[in-house]
């Protein structure tokens, strides 16, 4: 699979040899490094987000598992510049570990880390507890906002301040009207019958906060509506980013009813929306679902935001 994403990139990128990381090829001298990662399985995140004004790199782990220390060090080495390297990945026990012990490694050879953890899944832990929160589709606006800062300030501190500004204000939510496979086993992440939905559920089969009987497009998208929009809390003047994300299986014609419906209720709450994304960027498998997130913006961080992208898994003009 690296191998087929080093490729379909037309020559922008290129497979670390001997391990399982993507680097992109023309990173400037001097420039702070941006260094993103997780597990295999939820293409194109992480490994198809390596490009200019996103990340520098990738390290890649197994389905569902995390990338080792050793691959994630070699990385970091690969994509160094000078200035420093900022990791960002999704907050889940095995990567914190993993990319901690590369921290480590990298210390010892001289080489400056600083680490930002995406956990913008509001299902997974109340708001005073965003530590414990998972990443979840939350990466892909925050490799964005980081991605573009590193291309244009001069020093790691600045490209954290950034990237955590970003953290604290990006919120997400999913819902699953079928489950994942983990491919080693074709077996189902989790059960759900034919007339069911699991709500909050996580990248990897995680249980979620309800499990329901299937419902109408409009009423999902309000119940997550509910959750995101009280979380932050996000409110009347407010400018966001809005993303919908598809899970895997879901059809674009369900996933532009699930735009249209939220767009209303953000209108209706005074809400404005700088940009839509509606498009498929964290899988999981062949899951039916799909995730929504918001981010609140300011001037800074919709610079980098519209920063013109170049990757395989996004990209923007």
């Amino acid at each position: 699979m690296i191998e087929g994403l080093a490729l379909a990139n037309d020559g922008r990128v290129y497979k670390l040899d001997g391990k399982p990381a993507l680097i992109r090829k023309d990173i400037p001298d001097g420039k702070v490094a941006l260094l993103i990662g997780g597990g295999s399985g939820h293409e194109p995140l992480f490994h198809g987000f390596v490009g200019k004004n996103m990340g520098d790199g990738a390290a890649c782990g197994n389905v569902f598992a995390a990338p080792s220390p050793d691959v994630i060090a070699a990385a970091a080495k690969a994509v160094h510049r000078g200035k420093g390297v900022l990791f960002l990945y999704g907050n889940y026990a095995g990567d914190n570990m993993n990319f901690d012990m590369a921290v480590e490694l990298l210390e010892d050879d001289g080489i400056e880390v600083r680490t930002v953890r995406v956990c913008d899944d509001v299902a997974a832990a109340p708001p005073e507890r965003m530590h414990d929160r998972r990443g979840i589709a939350g990466d892909i606006y925050m490799i964005k906002v980081a991605g573009g800062a590193a291309s244009e300030l001069d020093t790691l501190d600045e490209v954290e301040r950034v990237a955590r500004k970003a953290q604290g204000w990006v919120r997400s939510m999913g819902v699953a009207v079928s489950a994942g496979s983990i491919p080693e086993t074709g077996k189902l992440t989790f059960e759900l019958g034919d007339d069911e939905i699991e709500v909050g559920m996580g990248a990897h089969g995680e249980a979620g906060i309800a499990r329901q009987k299937l419902k109408s497009a409009d009423a999902i998208a309000d119940e997550l509506m509910d959750k995101i929009l009280a979380d932050l809390p996000f409110a009347r003047g407010d400018e966001v980013a809005l993303m919908i994300n598809n899970l895997g299986a879901t059809t674009m014609m369900e996933m532009l009813i699930v735009n249209r419906r939220i767009r209303a209720i953000l209108e209706r709450e005074g809400i404005s929306v700088h940009r839509t994304d509606v498009g498929t960027w964290l899988t999981v498998q062949e899951m039916a679902g799909f995730s929504v997130t918001l981010m609140k913006l300011d001037d800074e961080l919709k610079h980098y935001l519209d920063m013109p992208a170049e990757s395989l898994g996004y990209s923007r003009m």
